[in-house]
């Protein structure tokens, strides 16, 4: 069986789809203003690419082909890309931004070794795939399935008689999540405070929902903090 042999325009050409491939991924999350954008995909793509022809190339030319194994570097590869991720892995509070960035980052990576490989039909079906993932889904995914952010309200209340069925009122009409709820009576003061854990969608005003509660009867402040 006769085995393709990597020229040097197999080289230039391989090269030249990585950057593109990676520029096209780093574009939309530049545009997003997303930790690592268009630099970052382009160096990952591309480094995958040249990591991929150096697999090939080395039982090429050093082994004639008779020995070597061009998916070892590959493997390195795929593994030593978790680091890089995580480092786009954000942790605000209960609230973790950047996986869809370090995933991005991955994937960059693959279709840069498949793109080293020859494999330009999967790169590109793979590379079309991910483009209507971040475009497409990930707008139909902002509508369906609106971000949550995880806060901590607590209402303050002028006496130790509570009627907490106004609130949630309140709570459920601005379609937050309750996720747990504490109350804390003063020793000496009559005032209460309600404590509750609740996921607040991005659609949600609230400075609007803060308002509301604030107007309740007994009511003497609202405070909505992040959750850490």
């Amino acid at each position: 069986m006769d085995t393709h042999v990597v020229t040097e325009w197999d080289v230039i050409i391989r090269l030249a789809l990585g950057f593109a491939a990676g520029a096209i991924l780093g574009f939309e999350r530049s545009y997003r203003r997303q930790v690592a954008g268009l630099r970052t995909h382009i160096l990952i793509s591309l480094g995958a690419t040249l990591l991929m022809l150096l697999s090939i190339w080395v039982p090429q030319e050093l082994m004639n082909m008779r020995s070597g194994d061009p998916g070892r570097i590959a493997a390195q590869v795929v593994s030593g890309m978790g680091f890089l991720g995580a480092g786009a892995i954000i942790r605000l509070g209960n609230n973790i931004r950047g996986l869809t960035t370090a995933a991005s980052l991955w994937f960059s990576a693959a279709v840069g070794l498949a793109i080293g490989a020859g494999m330009f039909l999967a790169a590109a079906v793979a590379e079309a795939g991910a483009l209507i993932t971040l475009l497409v889904l990930g707008n139909l995914e902002k509508k369906v399935f609106p971000t949550e952010r995880i806060k901590t309200l607590e209402i303050f209340y002028s006496s130790g008689v509570l009627n907490t069925s106004e609130t949630m009122k309140i709570i459920r009409a601005s379609k937050v999540r309750l996720q747990s709820m504490d109350v804390t009576q003063g020793a000496k003061s009559k005032r209460t405070k309600l404590r509750l854990l609740v996921a607040i969608p991005n659609t949600v005003d609230i400075t609007t929902m803060a308002q509301n509660l604030k107007a309740l009867d007994n009511v003497l402040k609202v405070e909505i903090k992040e959750k850490y």
